[in-house]
């Protein structure tokens, strides 16, 4: 397995992505896209399930979500349901902790008579009855009967994700916010997201084809911890190569971002940060009485979006970072006017190996456009870091009263104490992924998140102030 992925399943997933990238650049996909999966196995032998067919199988599906998916479907995860059947199907059980007690309160606690025991006086449950109430294991004093969850249904932080009638994985399209959490956990991905790398690769082909537009790549400040074997600036030049006119520092249009929500918030008094995608969509999905306080701001992408469309409005601009969240955001009114694509990392390096740039043997190109508090937005606490600097260099009196919350459950109590007025701060910074943007599901490495790196590339900017940044030439 290549060094630069953590599992087997997400180099399968970019290997995939690699392939359909590589028949794309050449033009030939429709042609070839049926021998992808025996590129990927070739022979006869099974790599990780009980048949090679299966697999191919599996992989043709992988394909299709590589190629787009169902567009009509407008969710960015999907399950694979031919991959999801390995995981048992869960909900209670009874473990050896079990004592065989007289008290027996599991069995007067349920209310569908599911419980019975054996000449051992052990405890067991009829699945047949059993409604996962979890009235027996409340009731159990020895905590004998315990939940058991699937990886993707734990990982879930808005419990989008049951079982259907197959007994395989469904996302609920209401619930989903496309944080791709589950993605990671499944062990045997059956859950992907769809990707956009054909949309991008077209863009490049006939800017080189006909030159009638630009192509810009919009690259996320947590770039800094993804791509650890080689510098930013011979990333820069890896883009240059793959066919982009220019490489853009989305953390610019944090500054923007940081300098606009806190005029916003000065005047307001309170206020929910809207820069994740995937906070916002839960705030308006599960606390639709605060949507009010969300933040006017377009995310970063967005800003900086907008600034390269007004110079340019013919230009192509594809956002690249760690988030899937960002795929959903592009297909809504405000932004898909203003993006084109979005792709995460896993993705880029996929387009890097299908025209075999490695970027590690390229000269640095030097990216100097966002000052540090536009690229500390990348981890948790950056951007109430910019917010109390933006709060300052507009010389408000406001003090800044932040609840920094990193991943949905913190940003879950946040939410509640602002409705019960229990709450004592003014700011409300939510990340869907615990550690920030860092912590994105479509990031190389997905452990060991060190936002020391984070900070070494926001300290490496000529720029002391969001507002020097904001008054330098492009």
């Amino acid at each position: 397995m290549n060094s630069k992925f953590e599992t087997r399943i997400q180099y399968l997933k970019y290997q995939v992505l690699k392939e359909v990238a590589k028949e794309a650049w050449q033009e030939d996909l429709v042609e070839n896209v049926l021998d992808i999966p025996r590129k990927i196995i070739p022979g006869k032998t099974p790599t990780m399930r009980c048949c090679v067919y299966k697999e191919r199988a599996i992989l043709q599906e992988r394909v299709k979500l590589a190629m787009g998916g169902n567009r009509a479907n407008p969710n960015i995860i999907e399950v694979i349901d031919i991959a999801c059947e390995e995981c048992p199907m869960g909900g209670y059980e009874v473990t050896n902790s079990c004592r065989g007690c007289l008290a027996q309160r599991c069995k007067d606690a349920c209310v569908k008579d599911a419980i019975s025991f054996d000449q051992n006086h052990q405890a067991h449950i009829d699945k047949t009855k059993c409604i996962n109430c979890g009235a027996c294991s409340r009731a159990c004093q020895y905590t004998a009967i315990v939940n058991r969850k699937r990886p993707c249904e734990n990982a879930c932080p808005v419990k989008a994700i049951s079982a259907n009638e197959d007994q395989a994985a469904r996302i609920s399209h209401d619930k989903c916010i496309n944080c791709g959490a589950c993605i990671s956990q499944c062990p045997f991905g059956a859950i992907m997201d769809k990707s956009y790398i054909l949309d991008a690769i077209d863009y490049i082909l006939k800017s080189e084809n006909n030159q009638n537009y630009k192509v810009y790549a919009l690259l996320a400040p947590a770039i800094a911890d993804s791509f650890r074997e080689v510098r930013l600036g011979q990333i820069v030049s890896g883009l240059k190569e793959l066919g982009f006119y220019d490489v853009i520092e989305v953390a610019r249009g944090a500054d923007m971002t940081a300098s606009s929500e806190a005029r916003e918030l000065d005047e307001k008094g309170f206020l929910l940060s809207s820069c994740c995608p995937a906070f916002v969509d839960y705030v308006k999905t599960n606390f639709p009485d605060q949507a009010k306080d969300l933040s006017d701001c377009l995310s970063p992408m967005g800003m900086i979006a907008k600034k390269l469309k007004e110079e340019d409005e013919d230009c192509r601009l594809v956002f690249i970072g760690p988030c899937t969240a960002k795929k959903a955001e592009v297909q809504k009114k405000g932004i898909k006017e203003l993006v084109d694509v979005a792709l995460t990392f896993e993705e880029l390096q996929a387009l890097f190996d299908s025209r075999e740039i490695d970027p590690s043997l390229l000269e640095d190109t030097p990216l100097n456009q966002a000052s540090y508090f536009g690229r500390v937005f990348a981890r948790s606490g950056g951007l109430t870091e910019a917010m109390k600097q933006g709060l300052q260099e507009i010389g408000s009196a406001l003090e800044l009263k932040a609840e920094t919350c990193s991943g949905i459950d913190m940003c879950k109590v946040a939410l509640i104490k602002k409705g019960r007025g229990m709450l004592n701060s003014n700011f409300v910074e939510g990340m869907a992924c615990n550690g920030g943007c860092i912590g994105g599901a479509g990031t190389l490495q997905k452990f060991g998140i060190k936002k020391e790196r984070v900070d070494e590339y926001a300290n490496t900017s000529p720029y002391q102030t969001i507002g020097e940044s904001l008054n330098r030439e492009r």
